[in-house]
């Protein structure tokens, strides 16, 4: 009675721990950019229980010796549709990961690469990697479950194990990855990934397609800054975190988004407005990108943010 009892008890286990595992994300196409590189271009938005958390652009590489993946995603249901796709393409082994900051939209799919292959290289800033120490990983694991309903649910925290900072590069297969970072723009771990064989540029979370994202971790100067210095990459295919790939005109205008905030900001605090005052001037000044997905949501909290860095500026 005792063992039937254990072994009901062990299979009773593994219907809960199966249960908790969210549904898999369903497959979505890997479009070609480049001779050699693809981007799968997610949802643009926020997490939901429809798109299971998914939202930016996973990308991979396929060199002569195996694939290099960046970003692969917010969960390790969507890193495994990664690998899908990857898998309808090459059976060659994933040589490497590279994620390009620390919010978990971009990374938290690295599981699904180190379930596939326990000693794959997954490679980050360093700042990311100290962020992820300090529990920023755990919340995204939580926030990601919690904003979509359970779908992402079966998640862990895998982060990268090897650090790359401004300037480093690495090879695979005859394929350069060089990796440029100019201090906080979008967050304090951005990574910029240039493939210079290929002509393309990864911009991360520092440039998107039409899509107004969070700058609760970044600076306003710092993110111009950084894409002033991207535009002496020799690229002609730019990738944002966000949006479909492009060309330099989606970096302009999302340069352009930053700049005209942070001004009308200025303008209207050396005024004496408040946030909550200015906030229909700036955004009749921003009229051009008021429908990109993302506005009205975030134009409140940038306001904030860009007055209280300007406010930091003026000591």
């Amino acid at each position: 009675m005792k063992r039937v009892f254990t072994l009901a008890a062990l299979l009773l286990g593994h219907a809960v721990f199966a249960a908790e595992r969210g549904p898999a994300v369903p497959d979505y196409p890997a479009e070609q950019v480049a001779p050699r590189t693809y981007v799968i271009h997610g949802p643009v938005g926020y997490p939901t229980a429809e798109n299971q958390g998914f939202m930016n652009n996973p990308a991979f590489v396929l060199t002569a010796d195996g694939v290099v993946v960046i970003d692969p995603g917010s969960s390790v249901q969507t890193g495994e549709m990664v690998l899908r796709q990857i898998r309808k393409l090459t059976g060659q082994k994933v040589l490497a990961v590279l994620n390009t900051h620390v919010h978990g939209d971009h990374w938290l799919g690295n599981q699904a690469f180190r379930d596939a292959d326990p000693a794959v290289a997954i490679y980050g800033h360093p700042n990311m990697i100290a962020g992820i120490e300090a529990g920023v990983g755990d919340s995204w694991v939580a926030n990601m479950d919690q904003l979509t309903a359970g779908a992402t649910r079966g998640t862990r925290v895998v982060g990268p194990n090897t650090a790359v900072q401004d300037g480093d590069s690495v090879s695979f297969g005859g394929i350069t990855f060089r990796f440029l970072h100019f201090g906080i723009a979008h967050s304090n771990s951005d990574l910029m990934i240039e493939v210079p064989q290929e002509q393309v540029l990864f911009l991360a979370d520092n440039a998107t397609n039409r899509r107004i994202i969070r700058m609760d971790d970044g600076r306003f100067s710092g993110n111009i800054a950084t894409l002033d210095a991207a535009t002496q990459v020799k690229a002609r295919v730019l990738v944002p975190g966000h949006g479909k790939t492009g060309d330099w005109t989606l970096v302009q205008a999302y340069r352009d988004y930053l700049a005209e905030l942070k001004a009308a900001v200025k303008t209207h605090y050396d005024a004496g407005l408040s946030d909550f005052e200015m906030k229909p001037q700036v955004a009749a000044a921003l009229a051009r990108f008021a429908d990109w997905p993302g506005f009205d949501d975030e134009l409140g909290k940038h306001i904030s943010l860009a007055l209280l860095e300007i406010e930091a500026e003026s000591f």
